[in-house]
């Protein structure tokens, strides 16, 4: 009964997705958990301070994100919002963002198995061409409702790009009480998963090869996602929008492959670690990535 269902409900939008303008809209909520990061020494850091940055990293934490798509092809782009006040930390959090899936236009094209994503650096401007990661989905029984749709889960192992710091924890104070010396390498005191099991739930109401970030390959729309840390859901949906929104790839920046940006991303992560300990702020300078709080 379930079969023949389905195939009336994908029957019933064929003649949606057959007109030749077609374009649908998705909105996609995102949450990180921030339970893993820290500002400066905690020694030093006084409750007002702390709540201050907890209130930031918060607003850091959760983002809205748009989903304009057509058959082949789609753009991903972060709301904008207020910018908030306080000079550089303000401008720190917006860098930071970038590492937490947010920042820039990413337009995927699954006939061509490609992406494009702008991304700005301290003043520097890159642009990201690369494929399409090639996710070996398992389709799973579960089923549930997501808003009016039908969706069915999926899981997958996906490798973890050395530029998405979103699980990403400081190691463990065990290894760091050793007679041996402390590394000044950045990433020797952080430990960054090498693959995270990703779980997604897709409709086939709404047959596109498309979803959140680069997440692609099932037999309908993805319309949540959880990758460790990080939840992705759809809050609305909008099939076949009267206002039209121009799905093509970004062409300004250094062109870069994902490997060679996620080099620069951590190349100058150290940079700046080094900068906070030239001046003297010590080996809790700056940001870090570490224990919350409650833990």
């Amino acid at each position: 009964m379930k079969k023949y269902i389905l195939i009336a409900i994908l029957f019933s939008t064929f003649q949606i997705f057959a007109q030749k303008d077609f374009q649908g809209m998705v909105v996609y909520e995102s949450k990180t958990s921030t339970s893993d990061f820290k500002m400066g020494n905690s020694r030093d850091m006084t409750p007002e301070m702390q709540k201050m940055i907890d209130e930031r990293m918060k607003k850091f934490s959760e983002k809205t994100f748009m989903l304009y798509f057509d058959r082949t092809a789609s753009i991903y782009i972060e709301e904008e919002k207020l910018e908030t006040p306080g000079g550089t930390a303000g401008g720190g959090m917006r860098w930071m963002s970038s590492f937490a899936g947010g920042g820039g236009k990413l337009y995927k094209n699954v006939k061509t198995k490609s992406f494009s994503i702008d991304k700005e650096m301290m003043g520097k401007e890159f642009l990201v061409n690369d494929s399409l990661p090639a996710l070996n989905w398992k389709i799973e029984s579960e089923s549930k409702k997501i808003g009016n749709y039908t969706c069915f889960k999926a899981t997958c192992v996906q490798p973890v790009s050395k530029s998405d710091f979103r699980n990403m924890t400081r190691k463990a104070d065990a290894e760091a009480k050793t007679d041996k010396p402390k590394s000044t390498n950045f990433m020797d005191q952080m430990e960054m998963p090498k693959e995270v099991v990703v779980t997604a739930w897709y409709t086939p109401e709404i047959p596109i090869n498309q979803g959140p970030e680069k997440y692609w390959g099932l037999p309908g729309l993805i319309l949540e996602v959880n990758n460790g840390k990080s939840t992705i859901l759809c809050s609305k949906v909008v099939m076949n929008n009267k206002e039209k929104k121009e799905i093509t790839a970004p062409t300004k920046g250094k062109v870069v492959s994902q490997s060679e940006y996620d080099e620069i991303v951590v190349n100058k992560m150290q940079e700046m670690r080094d900068m906070y300990q030239g001046q003297g702020r010590g080996q809790g300078g700056g940001f870090q990535m570490g224990r919350g709080r409650n833990q």
